[in-house]
């Protein structure tokens, strides 16, 4: 089968390899883009077998590509020696030698039979991309190796030489082609102000309008066909509007492509100039003919997955340092080429080496039904080039267990295989088998197959989507898949419910934590059974619907409320009949919101859907909530009064002069054993309320023994005598400096400061004028008596004439009184 032509740098390799499979049964290709090991390397292998080869690549696109590619060097048509096989759609025959199919399919047909009859060698290519499906296929084929075929051989292909994970899951000796590739300069045009780096999905548009410009550049200095790298779908038809007024040809190349419309781009143009808008497709196994000239973005749109929240979703990242070669590459494929990479040298050498291989960043639960229909749950034991993250693979299995796909020991069920079988993502497996009989096996096909290209939506409305993509004639990808999964589902006719609720049922079914019920007092902000605050856009037709089914949401960075991205409106009835397991009834009596609770709460997950008073709490429960609402809030819940104040500020005061055992009243103190000086009160207590009530004063007491009450009034007095026969309050509320506020004329005769605690503390002073007003402080009369009150006496005589002010108070006669009036 092997033609003549074309002369490639892997022909010179090609006996090496399989004089190595023949010895050793499996190998490691390590051949650089352009060397032919997509194409020329399974004709060898046919020529030297005597079944089937079936080559694995892990995009739909390389795939058809890769097989019109051989059939074109044997001129054949598709179909006949080679033959291709994608999800929805086959073309084989019984003459088929190479069949090229995609890895997610051949984890399929493994899995319904391990021993892949009929096939004499299986080809993984493209395995530096580390794809969760290849990283599958090549340890499902290793184990069918080890186990069941010994005769069957292996070949994992890279286009890069880091291989040493490969090369250990596969321990296979390394065939290495060299590269033979045109030699490609870099032209270095970052955007010439500072664009916002990617957020999510978001992309600067300052950005998309340089590349347009860098293209525009690029067909001014170069010749030949520019490929331009794009992150997705969305820039691509923004940069494509960009460049209407180019004199040159502008196609897109991307996986939502009819197939008809990338084979026409893969066949190259009509003599015109082109330029190629594509995505991360286009970096390996495939040739864009013509391309001379590559402009690069610097862009990649990877999955990432929110364990904590359960959020999947898109995000857009710098490309690695392999893949822009990768990228570069495709310039020097058939000539000296040139790239255009939209960022400058210096942040070349910042960025990441190599991307993150999809199972260290995706949702794995596709990934971890696979291993439970393998027999393998955790994956022990298989050749994964590395071990997926426990956290991920845990959510997955949680995910798994709700399904009803795995048992508790992780191994699958029969409702687990069925899912497995409909050839999707286990949650909308599930929603196509459970929406089915409800609504009908067409509209439930239809609605899964929207889910599962979310981003072709075009707004967050799933009902108003599926009109629109029923009315796009350009649709045949949608319309492909949902006839796939119609013939997957049970067969039901149309059970005439309307759009909008079929929308809700489907969306519902596939993921229950996403129901919501939007939060009272809040326009557009809903509340998930998954506990997540979900946020719809201000523009969104959604607006006032009381329960939404959401199927895609993702939470931008910084923001603590996911935004909705694809929903539909749903009534409370399906809510409560699809989110059955979630529902819970919770009971809580505990201090909340400021007060004693005792509730029983109706959950549908996180969300509350009725609240009902419990007319008899567990009267240690109330004891326990009023205990954790005074430790919140503090003694100021109780009533103290003046008195209770004044005795809490005496305690306190003979805690900081004498220490223990005088009692700790501060809050901290208080709060630490309530019971031991409020037992009785708290008893009786039931509420906030009944806190209020409590004679805090009465009750402080219980924490002096009866020396320390007997002694309290001596160490600190209430009131203090001065020499006018006053008995003047003294406020503690400072415990190291007590005060006694007490007027000029009733100190007269006083020589020293009065003290209290057995003498150790002199009070602070604070002597007023006759009108009540301070006029000076000192815990020293006697050096106020001889150096401030002179000054106090020529201010104040002659504001107050009917007070006495004597030259030396120390020997005056202290008073409350005025002098008499002069007649």
């Amino acid at each position: 089968m092997l033609p003549a032509e074309p002369d490639l740098p892997i022909r010179s390799v090609l006996r090496e390899l399989t004089d190595t499979l023949r010895a050793a049964g499996s190998a490691v290709l390590v051949a650089p883009p352009g060397t032919g090991k997509t194409t020329l390397a399974p004709l060898a292998l046919a020529d030297a077998l005597e079944g089937r080869v079936v080559v694995a690549e892990p995009r739909r696109v390389a795939t058809r590509a890769a097989a019109r590619r051989m059939a074109d060097l044997l001129g054949e048509p598709v179909g006949d020696r080679i033959g291709y096989a994608v999800r929805g759609e086959r073309r084989v025959s019984a003459r088929t030698r190479v069949e090229v199919v995609t890895t997610g399919l051949l984890v399929r047909r493994l899995l319904r039979d391990e021993e892949l009859p009929g096939v004499a060698a299986v080809i993984l290519d493209e395995c530096h991309e580390r794809a969760v499906d290849s990283d599958l296929a090549l340890a499902f084929t290793t184990d069918v190796r080890a186990v069941l075929r010994e005769d069957l051989w292996l070949l994992a292909t890279s286009a890069t030489a880091d291989v040493p994970a490969l090369r250990s899951a596969l321990s296979a000796p390394v065939v290495t082609a060299s590269a033979a590739l045109h030699p490609v300069t870099p032209v270095w045009c970052p955007p010439p102000a500072p664009v916002r780096p990617p957020l999510g999905l978001r992309v600067d548009p300052a950005l998309l309008s340089h590349v347009a410009a860098t293209v525009r550049r690029a067909l001014a200095e170069t010749t030949g066909d520019v490929l331009v790298f794009l992150p997705g779908t969305g820039e691509i038809r923004t940069v494509h509007s960009a460049l209407s007024t180019v004199d040159a040809e502008v196609a897109e190349l991307h996986g939502r492509l009819p197939a008809a419309a990338q084979d026409a781009v893969l066949r190259g143009g009509s003599g015109h100039r082109r330029v190629v808008l594509t995505t991360s497709v286009a970096e390996s196994s495939l040739t864009v003919p013509g391309v001379r000239v590559v402009v690069d973005a610097g862009l990649a749109r990877v999955p990432r997955v929110d364990l904590a929240r359960g959020l999947g979703s898109l995000a857009t990242v710098p490309v690695s340092r392999a893949a822009a070669e990768q990228r570069a590459g495709r310039a020097g494929r058939q000539g000296p080429g040139t790239v255009y990479r939209c960022w400058s040298a210096a942040q070349h050498e910042r960025l990441p080496a190599r991307p993150e291989p999809e199972i260290a960043v995706a949702d794995l639960t596709s990934f971890a039904l696979d291993l439970a229909c393998w027999g393998r749950p955790d994956g022990t034991g298989l050749a994964l080039p590395e071990p997926p993250p426990a956290g991920a693979m845990a959510v997955a299995t949680e995910t798994l267990l709700a399904l009803g796909a795995v048992d508790p020991q992780g191994r699958v069920t029969d409702r687990g295989r069925a899912l497995a079988a409909a050839g999707t993502h286990p949650r909308l497996a599930r929603a196509l088998l459970d929406g089915a009989p409800r609504l009908g096996s067409r509209r439930t096909a239809e609605l899964v197959a929207l889910l599962a290209e979310p981003d072709s939506a075009g707004g967050d409305d799933l009902a108003a989507a599926r009109r629109a993509v029923e009315r796009d004639r350009r649709a045949s990808g949608w319309r492909a898949e949902a006839h796939r999964l119609q013939r997957a589902a049970p067969r039901h006719p149309d059970t005439g419910v309307s759009a909008e609720a079929a929308a809700g049922v489907v969306a519902a079914l596939a993921f229950p934590e996403r129901i919501a019920r939007r939060r009272d007092g809040e326009t557009g902000s809903y509340l998930m059974a998954g506990g997540t605050e979900a946020q719809l856009s201000p523009g969104s037709g959604l607006h006032g619907a009381e329960w939404l089914a959401i199927a895609v949401a993702d939470r931008p960075v910084g923001r603590a409320a996911a935004r909705i991205r694809l929903a539909a409106a749903i009534d409370a009835d399906t809510a409560a009949e699809i989110g059955a397991a979630l529902r819970h009834t919770e009971q809580r009596i505990g201090w909340y919101d400021g007060d004693v609770r005792a509730e029983r709460t109706e959950r549908l997950g996180a969300i509350p859907l009725s609240v009902r008073p419990i007319r008899h709490p567990d009267p240690t429960a109330v004891h326990d909530a009023l205990l954790a609402g005074l430790r919140a809030e503090g003694p100021q819940l109780l009533r103290f009064g003046p008195g209770g104040t004044a005795l809490r500020d005496r305690i306190a005061f003979c805690r900081t002069v004498f220490g223990a055992p005088w009692p700790d009243v501060s809050d901290a103190g208080l709060v630490a054993d309530p019971d031991r000086w409020l037992g009785p009160e708290l008893a009786r207590a039931r509420r906030r309320a009944d806190l209020a009530r409590v004679d805090a004063g009465a009750a402080l007491r219980r924490l002096l023994d009866w020396r320390q009450t007997a002694e309290l009034d001596r160490l600190a007095p209430e009131r203090v005598a001065v020499p006018s026969g006053s008995a003047i309050r003294v406020d503690y509320t400072d415990p190291a400096a007590p005060v006694l506020a007490v007027k000029v004329q009733e100190m007269f005769g006083a020589a020293e400061t009065p003290r209290i605690a057995a003498g150790r503390v002199p009070l602070t002073l604070h002597l007023l004028s006759p009108a009540g007003r301070p006029t000076a402080v000192t815990s020293d009369l006697a050096s106020f008596w001889r150096t401030g009150y002179p000054a106090v006496r020529a201010e104040l005589r002659g504001r107050y004439p009917r007070h006495p002010w004597p030259a030396d108070p120390t020997t005056a006669p202290a008073t409350r009184r005025t002098n008499p009036r002069r007649r």
